[in-house]
C-alpha cells in the first residue's frame, strides 16, 4: 500500500499508465490472481494501519485539484480500488470499509466512464455492506449518462434495481429501475441490450403481479451473476439462486442454465 505523496509523485504513475494505454483494459480478476501469487499474510494490525493511511490518502484525493484532468484522477483511484480489493487476506481480515470511499471519487471525477461501475457496485453493495451506498453513487453517475452517451448505461439501471431490490427491500423502486433499464435498453446500441432489456422486462412484471416474488429475486441474482467481476461474487450469486428455489447447470458446451421454481 503505497503512502501519502507529493502531488507530482502522486500523478507520474497515472500518466505513465494513460501512455501505455493499459488502465481500461484491466481486469479485476488478473489482478487479484498476481496478487495471490506474491501476498504475504501480515498481522491484523498491520492491515489495519495501512488500512488508515489509505483513508487518508482517499481523503486527499478527494480534494486533489484536478487542473482539468478529473478522468486522469478517476482512472488513478480505479486502479487503487483494484489494488484494494484484490488484497484477499488484508480483506478477509479487516473488510471492505473503504470501498464505498474509492466509488465516490470515481462517480466525482469521472461518471460518464461506465466499466468501473460493474466492480465498485457490487463490491460496494455485497462486500462492504453498503447497498445505500451503492444506489446513491450509482444513481448520481446516472444524470451525466443516456443510452445515446454510453450504449452499456442501461446496466448501471439493472445494478441500482439489483440493490434496492435484494439488499434494500425497496420493491417498487427496484421495479422503476428494471422499467428504465428497460428502455435505455431500447434505445442503446449495445449488441447485449435488447437480451437484457427482455429479461429486466420480465423481472419488472414479476414485481407487478407479485411484489415478493422469488423469481424476481432470481433475475436480480442472475443479473448480478452475468455482470460479476469475480469468483467469489459468481458463487454467491449462485447460491443465493438455489436458496431462492432456483435449479443452477451448465450444459456441455460450458454454459451457466437458470430454472426457475413455480410461484406459488
Amino acid at each position: 500500500m503505497s503512502y501519502l505523496l507529493s502531488l507530482t509523485k502522486l500523478l507520474t504513475p497515472v500518466l505513465a499508465l494513460v501512455c501505455t494505454g493499459g488502465i481500461t483494459t484491466l481486469q479485476l480478476t488478473k489482478i487479484t490472481e498476481i496478487q495471490a501469487q506474491t501476498e504475504v499474510t501480515k498481522p491484523t494490525t498491520v492491515y489495519l494501519l495501512e488500512a488508515e493511511q489509505e483513508k487518508a490518502n482517499l481523503a486527499f484525493i478527494k480534494n486533489l485539484p484536478s487542473f482539468g484532468f478529473d478522468n486522469l484522477v478517476a482512472d488513478w483511484t480505479f486502479l487503487r480500488f483494484l489494488q484494494y480489493f484484490g488484497e484477499k487476506d488484508a480483506r478477509q481480515q479487516i473488510g471492505y470499509a473503504l470501498t464505498p470511499k474509492y466509488f465516490e471519487i470515481f462517480v466525482d471525477r469521472d461518471p460518464k466512464f461506465t466499466q468501473p461501475y460493474k466492480f465498485m457496485s457490487p463490491a460496494t453493495s455485497i462486500f462492504a455492506g453498503r447497498p445505500d451506498q451503492s444506489v446513491t453513487l450509482t444513481e448520481k453517475g446516472l444524470k451525466s449518462l443516456s443510452p445515446e452517451i454510453s450504449p452499456d448505461a442501461y446496466s448501471l439501471w439493472v445494478s441500482k434495481a439489483s440493490d434496492e431490490l435484494l439488499f434494500l427491500g425497496d420493491n417498487q423502486a427496484a421495479r422503476s429501475s428494471y422499467l428504465k433499464a428497460a428502455q435505455w435498453a431500447r434505445d442503446s446500441a449495445d449488441p447485449e441490450a435488447k437480451r437484457i432489456g427482455a429479461i429486466v422486462t420480465k423481472t419488472a412484471e414479476f414485481l407487478k403481479d407479485n411484489p415478493d416474488s422469488k423469481n424476481a429475486r432470481i433475475s436480480a441474482w442472475l443479473m448480478v451473476l452475468n455482470s460479476a467481476p469475480d469468483e467469489e461474487t459468481r458463487q454467491r450469486s449462485i447460491s443465493e439462486i438455489q436458496a431462492l428455489g432456483g435449479q443452477v447447470s451448465v450444459t456441455e458446451q460450458n454454459i451457466l442454465k437458470i430454472q426457475f421454481p413455480e410461484e406459488d
